[in-house]
């Protein structure tokens, strides 16, 4: 796509101003699939804290990490799944989908809620170590069972490690008004949720979360990075594709070396003393809460690499080395809320064996093992269902039901 485009598309929301937008034909984005496989892979060994692996994680060696990348592709995903609905059967379609899919997510959300507190209620009753319960933030469900599962159910109340759903939840019950928004113009879509997130901190927005001053991802700034997703999405549903800047590939490039060089340096490797405030914050992770400039900056430049190095359909992509990964990125919101338990299980098994190397190993090998099998189970039963029944059509006339 030409630059000239690419700007079109950012202020009227197509490539030409004068022709009506078109969608193009619907078909999977394996990198996707991939990439949030890979950031599914890593929420799993970093909600393990202390974990020998977790000081490998991308977290270690750029501004962002997984969290990131997985909102991004989020807001890109949920264009392409609900996008088309919108378009071809209008807005009430559209959100009778999205209602329908935010139930999945709420549900799954307490279930795993649930089998968390009940995971670490076993694990102090047969450790006597009550100190498991402050670990993972379950401390009010136990002081008052009432207000807790009160706050659990309206979302107001979240341990640690059980945040990203909810905050899902919420970025996708806003989808509707960001898509009919880029629609008109991405730019200034994007503008607005730019200054949402911005103010969100310095105004103090954010949605309450019992015994914390607010939801660890702050909704009202990470709807910036959906934003972006959906952005992304939109250009992917009319088949556009990134245009060719080698000054923007380099520029992203010489950003996501500057990352790493601060990133695994002592102290402040530019030696400009106005920095070391800055330095020392992006080294300690940056401002998570309310989404720092340098985390969007480094996923931005990341994914416009991946975009523009690895295009659609690249035969890399459907290498079999590969395809477990792509496996869980498919089935993504079923391998976080297994990956959530077993990186909490983990956790307890870690502490009771003293942070040994031998069960560090073993537990993410076999939670990686689980994750992947039911990856490629899940991805295989869906095209089984999917398969076409033989034979002669019943005898009521009545077509076999497809999922």
């Amino acid at each position: 796509m030409k630059a000239s485009q690419f700007g079109h598309f950012l202020i009227y929301g197509r490539p030409d101003r004068e022709a009506p937008a078109q969608l193009a034909p619907a078909q999977r984005d394996l990198r996707i699939d991939l990439v949030r496989g890979l950031a599914l892979l890593i929420i799993f060994i970093n909600h393990m804290p202390g974990h020998l692996l977790a000081g490998y994680t991308p977290h270690n060696f750029g501004f962002s990490d997984a969290a990131d990348a997985f909102v991004l592709l989020a807001g890109v995903s949920a264009t392409l799944a609900y996008g088309g609905v919108i378009e071809r059967k209008g807005l009430r379609a559209g959100w009778m989908k999205i209602l329908a899919r935010l139930r999945t997510l709420y549900v799954a959300h307490i279930a795993v809620f649930l089998l968390v507190c009940g995971i670490v209620a076993t694990a102090v009753t047969r450790t006597q170590n009550p100190l498991y319960i402050e670990a993972i933030n379950i401390q009010p469900l136990f002081a008052d069972l009432k207000q807790g599962l009160l706050g659990a159910l309206s979302l107001s109340y979240q341990p640690y490690f059980l945040d990203i759903l909810p905050l899902y939840i919420v970025l996708l019950a806003v989808l509707p008004v960001l898509y009919l928004g880029v629609r008109i113009s991405p730019a200034l879509t994007l503008a607005a949720s730019a200054l949402l997130w911005q103010g969100a901190g310095p105004l103090g927005l954010n949605l309450p979360n019992a015994g914390s001053s607010g939801w660890f991802f702050n909704p009202f700034a990470w709807q910036f990075l959906f934003c972006l997703g959906v952005v992304i999405g939109r250009m992917a549903q009319l088949g556009l594709s990134a245009p060719r800047l080698r000054g923007l590939d380099l520029l992203a490039a010489g950003f996501i070396v500057f990352a790493l060089v601060v990133k695994t340096a002592s102290g402040n490797p530019l030696g400009v003393a106005a920095l070391d405030d800055w330095i020392f914050q992006v080294q300690l992770g940056g401002d998570k809460t309310n989404l720092a400039v340098s985390r969007v900056l480094h996923v931005m430049a990341l994914a416009w690499l991946i975009i523009r190095i690895v295009p659609q359909g690249a035969r890399i992509l459907a290498r079999p080395m590969l395809r477990p990964l792509s496996a869980m990125g498919r089935h993504s919101l079923e391998i976080f809320c297994v990956g959530t338990v077993l990186s909490i299980t983990g956790q307890i098994v870690l502490a009771e064996t003293g942070y040994a190397l031998g069960p560090q190993l073993l537990v993410a090998a076999l939670g990686a093992m689980i994750l992947a099998g039911l990856g490629i189970f899940l991805t295989w039963y869906q095209s089984f269902t999917r398969r076409a029944p033989a034979g002669p059509a019943p005898a009521s006339g009545v077509s076999a039901l497809q999922s």
